[in-house]
């Protein structure tokens, strides 16, 4: 079965912009908002991964979400679908972190054909293991973060 592309975007940031600060451990960090389109007709539920392939040991995945109804939008803060556990060990949005230089965030979304079965708090491993012979669509939106500095004044 040929995967479709799925459109995935954001009114906070444009692809390959910057995240804003809000949407950071330096900020609020909550989700920014995303807005989703062109998923197929026979769509039962939507998968969203947000990882950073620039993390020092390996992708860091920042949040794991499934069993999102098929929507058009998914509004800042908002967590539609069953959570899984991201690398700072909760099943929570976790927003960008790095600890140097510019990273990138890939916000990936995948339309599914069926619901999964798996319990809250399950892994991206286990998520993307059951997913894979179900992804009808597949779309990535990615944005960039870096640190401010902070200076001491003392």
């Amino acid at each position: 079965m040929e995967t479709r592309i799925l459109k995935i975007s954001s009114e906070a940031f444009t692809s390959m912009g910057e995240i804003p600060r809000k949407y950071t451990c330096e900020g609020i960090n909550i989700s920014p908002p995303l807005a989703i389109s062109g998923y197929p007709e026979e769509t039962r539920s939507l998968v969203l991964i947000v990882e950073d392939p620039d993390a020092p040991g390996g992708t860091w995945t920042h949040w794991v979400m499934w069993n999102i109804p098929p929507v058009h939008e998914i509004r800042e803060g908002e967590a539609p679908g069953v959570q899984g556990k991201n690398d700072f060990g909760v099943d929570v949005y976790g927003g960008p972190c790095p600890p140097s230089g510019s990273h990138h965030y890939h916000f990936k979304l995948y339309a599914l054909n069926c619901m999964l079965d798996l319990p809250e708090g399950s892994s991206k491993r286990e998520v993307e293991h059951v997913m894979e012979k179900y992804v009808l669509a597949y779309g990535e939106l990615i944005g960039r973060y870096k640190k401010t500095k902070h200076h001491s004044f003392a």
